[in-house]
Order: structure tokens, then C-alpha cells, then sequence
């Protein structure tokens, strides 16, 4: 674990918040958590929660926190206890409430944390996350503000041992029986394709007709449409080329930003090259937006010759990707782009 010490020395000018004293100070010294060198790419591989991963919730005595741990643990997910401050020391939902994340981490011994604190309160709570050192973290909290969410990035990138996933996503889920979020757990079932999106709503879609085919998903990720998340598209289309469940990627994107871009150049270099590529099927959400218009999301930038939807298209296509024009047509086409793989 971080000791004090080393969590002294990153945060420099400190301010007191709900979840603990926070840096805010822009030339804040780095701290360190491991001796080896290693980097926040290296966390990549924490994304893929068990069946029986341990998982604790913070925030998770409010009312939007015991609507989702309540289907949480329907679903048969390990939810082990949740933080909330004003409560430790009390149960909820049979299990403990801890007064800290540290506290959590000690007693539980987590794989992941989901957040589900307000927007005022959310970057404290990630940051105190990632100072207890949990594997992953998944933050569904929507509307935090933009310069919070730069300094979770900063953050996040002088560390080796938690990985993010969002803010503003539906989460991570395991059809295997581990859901972390609030995505609609029916819908889901273990196979073999992996999905990583950006829109919460055309993540469900993807996931549902991946099912009715008969494919099921390996594992799937929203990934948040916010400009700074913790994990990016080309981050999850790294992780299911290595990962040998996953036979098939499905990617869900959206106008700006250039993610879609990088992983069609990840793809195009690791994936096409090899003997066997895996199926890829992508589908781009905003297509039909006017020129110049910002549109959705607050990641929905275009600038610097990417971003737009036929930017998107052509480097997905030439990556080896089919492209569908309509977000009904991904499960048939992922059927077909396996078939012809052998994979199905």
C-alpha cells in the first residue's frame, strides 16, 4: 500500500473534502507506488474482473448506490461492503459500511470499487481509490466538472496499481455473474465477444443482439463519453486482442475525439498482421450530425482532421473492420464477420 509519506509528497497544496485531503496544486511532486518502473498502461490487464471478484461501493449508502447494489447482488456479484463516511460502522444491505477506502481495502481486499458519489464529491472519491491502491475502479458519476476530471487524469498517470474506467459510463460487466454498474444485467450472456463503447445506451444494443445470436459477450465495457476517461477504446482493443476468451471486438464510438482513430492504427498493426485476425465490427454514433455542430457528448469535439464520422469509417475499414450504418445491424454482422473466420 501508499504510505503516508509518499501520499504527503504527491498532494503539495492539500484542501479538506468529503473523501479526504486532496491535492490541488498543478506542480504537485508525483508519488510513487511500486519500486519497479512500471506505468498506468501496465493496469490495463485489471479490467477484466472474475466471476468471484471482490467489489466494494463508494457512496454506497445513497439512494442511486442501493438501487444498483440491490441488482448487483441479484445478479450474484461478490459486493463485499461500501464506504460512506457518515455511516461506518453500521450495515447496509447486510454487508459493512466502512468509513474510508483504506479501511475497505484493508478488511475486503477488493479487485474493484464503484463509485457512485455526486459530482462534487466524485474526483476525491477516484483519487481516494487510487491512493488505496484498488486494481480498478469504475466511476459512473455523471456531470463532474471538467477541471476535476484533468486532475483524476494527472493523477492517474504517476501510478502503476488502479486502473479507471469512466466517469459517465455504464460500467464493467462479466456475463459470467460480475457486474459492476448499472447496465441491465438480463441482456448479457457468456461468450465470446468483447465490447468496448462510448455510448451507454448503444452499448445495451450491442450487448442484446450479440446475445440473440447466439454470441454472447466475453466481457463488456462502457467507457464513458466524457473528454477524459480513464480508459480509452484503443486501452480495451488492446486487452481483447490478448485475451484469449475473447474471439470477436465489437466497438461502439462516436463522433470527436480520435480514440476510434487509434484503434483502427492499433488494429491495423497488431490485428490484420496476424495469421488469424479476430473479428472486428464497429459501429460510429453521430454520423448525420452538421458540420461544425457539437453534439452529444462532451467528448464530441472534431478538430485537427479527426473526430469526424467518415475519419472514423475509413480508418475502421481500412483497419479490417465492417462498419455498420446502423447500430440494428451489428449482431448479424458480427454473426457474419465470425462465420467467415471460422469463429462462430
Amino acid at each position: 500500500m501508499i504510505g503516508k509519506a509518499s501520499v504527503n509528497m504527491f498532494r503539495g497544496v492539500q484542501r479538506a473534502g468529503m473523501y479526504g485531503t486532496i491535492d490541488t496544486s498543478a506542480g504537485a511532486r508525483s508519488f510513487s507506488s511500486t519500486v519497479l518502473r512500471r506505468s498506468y498502461d501496465d493496469t490495463v490487464k485489471n479490467i477484466y474482473v472474475k466471476k468471484d471478484s471482490p467489489i466494494i461501493c463508494q457512496g454506497f449508502t445513497g439512494k442511486t448506490a442501493t438501487f444498483h447494489c440491490e441488482q448487483t447482488l441479484a445478479y450474484g456479484t461478490n459486493l463485499v461492503g461500501g464506504v460512506s463516511p457518515k455511516r461506518a460502522g453500521q450495515e447496509h444491505l447486510g454487508l459493512p459500511v466502512f468509513g474510508t477506502v483504506k479501511e475497505a481495502v484493508d478488511k475486503t481486499k477488493p479487485d474493484a470499487s464503484v463509485i457512485y458519489v455526486p459530482p462534487a464529491g466524485a474526483a476525491d472519491a477516484i483519487i481516494e481509490a487510487v491512493e488505496a491502491e484498488v486494481p480498478l475502479i469504475v466511476a459512473i458519476t455523471e456531470g463532474i466538472p471538467q477541471k476535476d476530471e484533468i486532475r483524476v487524469a494527472n493523477v492517474l498517470k504517476q501510478q502503476s496499481k488502479s486502473r479507471l474506467i469512466g466517469p459517465n459510463c455504464p460500467g464493467v460487466i462479466n456475463p459470467e455473474g460480475c457486474k459492476i454498474g448499472i447496465m441491465p444485467a438480463h441482456i448479457h450472456m457468456p461468450g465470446k465477444i468483447g465490447i468496448v463503447s462510448r455510448s451507454g445506451t448503444l452499448t445495451y444494443e450491442a450487448v442484446n443482439q450479440t446475445t440473440n445470436v447466439g454470441l454472447g459477450q466475453s466481457l463488456c465495457v462502457g467507457i464513458g463519453g466524457d473528454p477524459y476517461p480513464g480508459s480509452t477504446t484503443v486501452d480495451l482493443v488492446k486487452m481483447y486482442l490478448e485475451d484469449e476468451r475473447t474471439e470477436g471486438i465489437v466497438i461502439i464510438g462516436e463522433i470527436g475525439g480520435s480514440m476510434e482513430e487509434d484503434a483502427a492504427e492499433y488494429l491495423e498493426k497488431y490485428n490484420l498482421t496476424r495469421p488469424n485476425p479476430k473479428p472486428v465490427v464497429a459501429f460510429i454514433a453521430g454520423r448525420t450530425a452538421p458540420p461544425g455542430r457539437r453534439m452529444g457528448h462532451a467528448g464530441a469535439i472534431i478538430s485537427g482532421g479527426k473526430g469526424g464520422a467518415d475519419s472514423k469509417v475509413n480508418s475502421l475499414q481500412k483497419a479490417g473492420a465492417v462498419v455498420a450504418d446502423s447500430p440494428a445491424k451489428i449482431g448479424e454482422l458480427m454473426l457474419q464477420a465470425m462465420k467467415q473466420a471460422g469463429r462462430a
